[in-house]
């Protein structure tokens, strides 16, 4: 697996060298552009606006265009050479409980592989040290054009690393949040009992895969093969307007249950939020004690 690039982590006075490493695949299907008219391919061209003509990739650089139209020009020896001490190394900030992250400032993953033998006491040294605290380490490096903030991690032996939006890159909630609304306690207890139902322990299984980009492979297959086109399915039936919620809750804890080949015999009859409440009540009324003997047989 090559390099993304190479840097070191640095860790107080420890400095471990390290290799990037991406930790994830993309299997996506890549179509190119054709000319639908006789199927031939459609290329980008590099067209220099002043000389009027088609230039190489080796003849474009970097510029930065400033709001008057000029353009000042970066090389790739002006960015390497930025006066930022994360120009090659992560370094690490702080450390907090992953617990404290937002997931939706955690983007994609890379692996972090040790340097040669000399990195690999520290490396290993850093990743039991997180894992005995069971914590994460908050980082900074340079990367793309910008510094970044990031996130390590474990994930078996090995330390992953994580890009982090800075907090103003995410955006303010309240303008998705829907109006406000009433909710029965009861209805509340009937999606907490569907989430439980469909509870499960890891996110493996034939539904954890990528439906779409199969299809398209039939669909690439049949074609190439001279075949007739797969078959769309017929779409699944949907209800019509939601009028009783806590029914299609019922409804959907039923169904849960009987995919995972559990009794369904008690769903409908979940004691109400309601008539716990009075039991409890009733149970504190003086002059009524709640009994532990069994019931005494008429002698």
């Amino acid at each position: 697996m090559p390099a993304i690039f190479n840097g070191v982590i640095s860790f107080g006075l420890v400095s471990v060298p390290i290799a990037v490493l991406s930790a994830t695949e993309d299997h996506s299907v890549r179509f190119r552009r054709i000319h639908t008219d006789d199927g031939s391919l459609v290329r980008n061209r590099y067209w220099c606006e002043v000389e009027d003509r088609e230039v190489t990739y080796g003849e474009i650089g970097r510029g930065y265009e400033l709001p008057d139209g000029r353009v000042i020009p970066v090389t790739d020896e002006e960015l390497r050479a930025l006066p930022l001490p994360t120009a090659r190394a992560i370094e690490l900030l702080g450390f907090i409980p992953a617990a404290a992250v937002d997931p939706l400032r955690i983007g994609a993953g890379y692996y972090l592989q040790p340097q040669g033998p000399v990195a690999a006491k520290p490396y290993v040294l850093l990743r039991q040290a997180l894992e005995r605290a069971s914590k994460v380490a908050v980082a900074r490096f340079a990367w793309h054009g910008r510094e970044r903030a990031g996130l390590l991690r474990v994930r078996g032996d090995v330390i992953a690393l994580h890009g982090l939006l800075w907090p103003d890159e995410v955006r303010d909630p309240a303008a998705a949040a829907p109006a406000a609304v009433h909710l029965d306690d009861d209805e509340i207890d009937q999606a907490v009992t569907l989430i439980e139902t469909m509870t499960r322990d890891d996110l493996t299984g034939p539904e954890f895969t990528d439906r779409y980009t199969e299809a398209v492979h039939e669909v690439i297959e049949a074609k190439q093969e001279g075949h007739h086109l797969p078959d769309a399915p017929e779409p699944a039936a949907r209800p019509g307007q939601l009028v009783d919620l806590m029914a299609a809750l019922q409804e959907s804890v039923s169904k849960a249950r009987a995919a995972r080949g559990e009794d369904d015999a008690d769903v409908h009859e979940m004691p109400s939020r309601t008539t716990n409440k009075a039991a409890k009540k009733t149970a504190k009324t003086p002059g009524t004690k709640a009994s532990s003997r069994k019931p005494r047989h008429g002698a």
